[in-house]
């Protein structure tokens, strides 16, 4: 009875990775993969002259809300946090890193090919699952800064878009002030998503089958990193 109850457990785990990885692919074809932009966003970016704050404040949360990429990170960030405090650390940490190299990257025009960031920023979800289930501590004896990680990992991801965003033509005109819309915007889409998932995650934390469950969400999680991880290697090597 108990393998069989194990056995369904392994088969229901392989389901939901199926499906993730369908969802995947799915994006991956309609140009909705890590930092990907909208046609009509490209186009309004592109057509948009002069600050439009409100604008950008709304593209960035769209961005941060639709970006599975980021919210796989923070999930696997938040998984074992139950302290606001502690939670709004680990946000304002990687907030902090995304704005500032999305406002770097864009005004300064230093890029790298858009595979290898998206590449990092999938190996930042395997290392965060992998934190979650003590690998690290069981490997080799440390426990990583795990502040300090989120704020690396921030840093790849704000430059991920930048580096998208470089390949439009942005005016100029008001660019600083939208650009800073936009990261006000990346931090309330942020908010709203956590505050979501940590719904979802107060529901889940007072059931019984929450510890039996965490390591196998954590496996998924990591599985799904490297799928991104080798997607955009594939795309950097092919492309």
């Amino acid at each position: 009875m108990l393998q069989a109850s194990i056995l369904l457990r392994w088969r229901s785990a392989i389901l939901l990775l199926l499906m993730l990885v369908l969802l995947l692919i799915d994006g991956a074809l309609s140009e909705a993969l890590a930092h990907g932009v909208a046609e009509g966003d490209k186009g309004y970016i592109q057509e948009t002259t002069g600050v439009v704050f409100l604008p950008f404040v709304y593209l960035g949360a769209k961005h941060m809300v639709t970006g599975y990429d980021h919210l796989l990170f923070l999930f696997g960030v938040i998984f074992f946090l139950y302290r606001m405090k502690d939670i709004g650390i680990y946000v304002t940490m990687f907030a902090v890193g995304h704005s500032t190299t999305l406002l770097l990257g864009v005004l300064t025009g230093v890029s790298v090919s858009s595979y290898l960031i998206d590449a990092i920023i999938g190996l930042s979800v395997v290392y965060k699952a992998l934190d979650n289930l003590g690998a690290f501590q069981r490997w080799f004896g440390v426990q990583p800064n795990t502040k300090a990680a989120t704020l690396i990992f921030g840093l790849f991801h704000g430059f991920g878009l930048a580096t998208k965003l470089q390949d439009f033509q942005l005016s100029p005109d008001g660019l600083v002030w939208n650009l800073i819309g936009f990261n006000i915007g990346v931090e309330l889409g942020q908010l709203l998503a956590l505050g979501a998932i940590l719904i979802v995650m107060g529901f889940w934390r007072r059931t019984d089958g929450f510890w039996k469950h965490a390591y196998l969400a954590n496996v998924v999680l990591m599985s799904l990193g490297f799928i991104l991880t080798g997607y955009q290697l594939v795309g950097f090597f092919v492309v």
